[in-house]
């Protein structure tokens, strides 16, 4: 007769139920990624409030090349916020970089391209300086910066003499202005990009099959993956989204150049971010930079090649401003500092630091970027503007604590 013992321990669950399971996921998950949808919210609110206007296809392209610099300064400020500091002269790193282009572009006549790879060296020199007093000085970030905005603020002042400094060549001016298309006409007054068409078709696949894959892969490895209906659901709307924006490029004037830049900036920071040891280093740093010591990061290199990092883009966004204007003027980068600041804490960066995505900035920015749009197009005056833009920003931190202060609890 067979001896069967039952472990106290080992007792039988009753069955989940698949409906409360799946909910449970789906809030969950709804959590996430709310910044996604309070952009759905803001975009949809807008359209209705512009008549339209909004999601025209040349209004789409301006939003982009309007907004470019900006999420440039964002990628590399959701690094440095993560890594528990803050930067205050982005704005005139950019201004000072876009004289000093114009400058070589114009006043001595170099190549177009010298001219862009001088500007992003002095950049890289900007941030070297000020990583230097950050990461082997000691001296607080904010304190640091604080005086190189109005350090290179003077210096831009001094290299233009309180002139402009135009007109750019046209190669210069593409990265800021310039489309990269082939257009064929389909009917008598409409034309359409299928180079941008054939663009879109190809993230569409790689997307597909790059989400199927890390399900996949999750359920390989046994971990918890969304219901099968709620994936095809997020799948499905970031398939329509990208698919809408492709078709509205492919009908104004195809790609941006600028659209191009971000595009390989995202991909690029987004590797440095998830699968890189600097990356981690960065994010072991802002949740505890004492244990990150400890464990044999070396904490200073990596404050310094973070200032250098974003010197060189902030001489981008310079150059893409400067670009875009075709002109190198004494207030270029005026407030650039606080909308890429704003753009890293809306897009779910954490004031203490050890929390924020690349994504999650890009997202701030276009929040940042819709509002600003919708609001004059409406008519609001940049008093209202500027208020509502503070108070979205106070919201997104708020909503921060609040869940930092829910999770403690629990």
């Amino acid at each position: 007769m067979t001896d069967i013992r039952t472990n106290p321990e080992e007792t039988i669950q009753p069955p989940v139920n698949r409906f409360t399971r799946a909910l449970t996921a789906i809030v969950s998950d709804l959590g996430k990624n709310g910044i996604f949808i309070a952009l759905v919210i803001v975009v949809v609110l807008f359209q209705v409030l512009t008549d339209g206007i909004l999601l025209r296809p040349q209004n789409v392209s301006n939003l982009i090349v309007q907004n470019g610099y900006i999420l440039i300064l964002a990628i590399g400020m959701v690094f440095i916020i993560v890594a528990g500091h803050i930067d205050l002269s982005v704005g005139s790193v950019a201004a000072f970089v876009g004289a000093v282009s114009g400058v070589f572009a114009v006043d001595l006549g170099m190549p177009w391209w010298l001219a862009m790879i001088l500007s992003l060296a002095v950049g890289a020199l900007v941030g070297a300086w000020q990583g230097f007093w950050v990461a082997y000085v000691g001296i607080p970030a904010f304190i640091v910066t604080l005086a190189g905005m109005l350090i290179f603020r003077g210096l831009a002042l001094v290299v233009l003499g309180n002139t402009n400094i135009g007109s750019f060549p046209e190669e210069y001016r593409a990265i800021g202005n310039g489309f990269i298309n082939f257009p064929i006409s389909i009917g008598p007054q409409s034309d359409i990009d299928p180079l941008t068409l054939a663009i879109g078709l190809i993230v569409l696949i790689g997307l597909i099959v790059q989400q199927f894959r890390t399900r996949h892969g999750r359920q390989a490895y046994g971990q918890n993956v969304e219901p099968f209906g709620w994936f095809l659901a997020k799948l499905g709307i970031a398939v329509f989204g990208i698919g809408f924006l492709t078709y509205e490029l492919a009908v104004f004037k195809g790609i941006p150049v600028t659209l191009i830049v971000l595009a390989v900036l995202v991909m690029i920071y987004g590797i440095v971010q998830n699968r890189s040891v600097f990356g981690r280093h960065i994010f072991a740093m802002g949740g505890n930079r004492h244990a990150a010591e400890l464990s044999g990061i070396k904490t200073r290199q990596v404050d310094f090649w973070l200032f250098v990092n974003m010197g060189v883009l902030a001489a981008l966004a310079g150059l893409v401003f400067t670009a875009r204007l075709n002109l190198a003027g004494p207030k270029a980068g005026t407030g650039f500092e606080l909308e890429a600041i704003s753009a890293a804490f809306i897009g779910g960066a954490a004031v203490q630091g050890g929390v924020g995505t690349i994504g999650g900035a890009i997202i701030g920015g276009l929040i940042i970027g819709v509002l600003n749009n919708g609001m004059s197009i409406i008519g609001i005056g940049i008093e209202w503007q500027q208020a509502v833009k503070g108070l979205v920003l106070l919201l997104a931190v708020a909503f921060d604590v609040f869940n930092k202060r829910r999770a403690g609890g629990r």
